[in-house]
């Protein structure tokens, strides 16, 4: 018996499967596997068959087309295809958990082979028959071209999901980090948790804070990332969060009244900045009161493109996320 993957479109109506599965049985054909690709041209019908070893390319053509099989696709497999496509998924998501960076090959390998190319602009992503593009966390565009089979709006929803696997392991990655003061002073950077929140309780004491339903949310954005500073003690002396919406975040920092004008406000702050590429962010704003003179100063010297909106007793900026020069993070 030889191993084959097929893939053809049918019409997407009770009992057309039917029809093709029963036109591929009379010629001893085993289903070994059938994914089903909804599209605007029919169901997509991705099939894994074994065939008699004396069927050849063009029978298997002819058995498709006598089963109401349209636009098909046919070629020769192995055993690796008959590892099932959720197993695959997690097999590649724990690749991208260990290296992010490989997300381009790690794409390819679900897609069965592709030619990987990288632009350096962001562009829109979506895919056409041919061609697939997707965000890099990394910074551009990631595309990528298969001839056959077309690819089908699931392998989009597919890519875009390991895209996300990459971005949130880019970000954990980077918000790791050992924080080197210009005194001297060693601070640990960590993401936060919601275990963290009497830790970060204590941190808001002096000016009251939000309520400790509030804090959940700061310590566990939908989409972003909180970061807490830890002195040698294992203190929390900082907090810094990203809060993103659409292509916008929201940010904040908070250090400890010991802590300030050590250069911790700007290492968060360029920190905050470099995490927001990754998760796709274009612009980040910080609110302030507008007699804060040392945030502004601060803001002007880690990003001097950034715009500010006066609104009687506070003021709004606005960083663009991507400097002229690469962003330290």
């Amino acid at each position: 018996m030889t191993l084959w993957r097929v893939r053809a479109t049918v019409d997407d109506r009770p009992g057309f499967l039917a029809v093709l599965t029963a036109s591929l049985a009379l010629r001893s054909i085993n289903i070994l596997a059938v994914q089903v690709h909804t599209t605007e041209a029919g169901a997509v019908d991705d099939f894994l068959l074994d065939a008699p070893d004396n069927l050849d390319e063009a029978d298997l053509l002819a058995a498709i087309e006598r089963g109401r099989g349209r636009n098909a696709w046919v070629a020769r497999t192995d055993a690796h295809g008959l590892v099932d496509a959720p197993a695959q998924i997690a097999g590649l998501a724990a690749r991208l958990v260990a290296d992010p960076e490989a997300l381009g090959q790690t794409l390819s390998a679900m897609l069965g082979g592709c030619l990987v190319q990288h632009e350096r602009s962001d562009s829109v992503t979506g895919h056409g028959a041919t061609n697939m593009r997707v965000a890099d966390p990394a910074g551009g565009t990631i595309v990528l071209t298969r001839l056959a089979p077309v690819f089908t709006p699931a392998e989009f929803a597919r890519a875009q999901a390991l895209v996300e696997v990459a971005r949130a392991a880019m970000t954990c990655r980077a918000a790791n980090a050992t924080l080197l003061l210009p005194g001297g002073e060693e601070l640990s950077l960590r993401p936060a948790g919601e275990s963290d929140l009497p830790a970060v309780r204590r941190l808001h004491a002096a000016s009251g804070g939000p309520s400790d339903a509030r804090l959940r949310r700061l310590l566990s954005p939908a989409r972003g990332v909180a970061l807490l500073a830890e002195n040698q003690h294992g203190e929390v002396v900082a907090m810094a969060h990203l809060i993103g919406e659409g292509e916008l975040a929201e940010a904040a920092l908070l250090v400890q009244d010991s802590m300030r004008r050590k250069g911790l406000g700007t290492a968060l702050l360029r920190r905050l900045l470099g995490l927001a590429g990754p998760l796709g962010l274009r612009a980040v704003e910080l609110h302030m009161r507008a007699d804060n003179h040392a945030m502004v100063r601060l803001i002007r010297r880690v990003r001097p493109q950034a715009t500010f909106d006066h609104d009687g007793g506070h003021t709004s900026a606005t960083l663009p996320v991507r400097d002229l020069a690469t962003t330290p993070i």
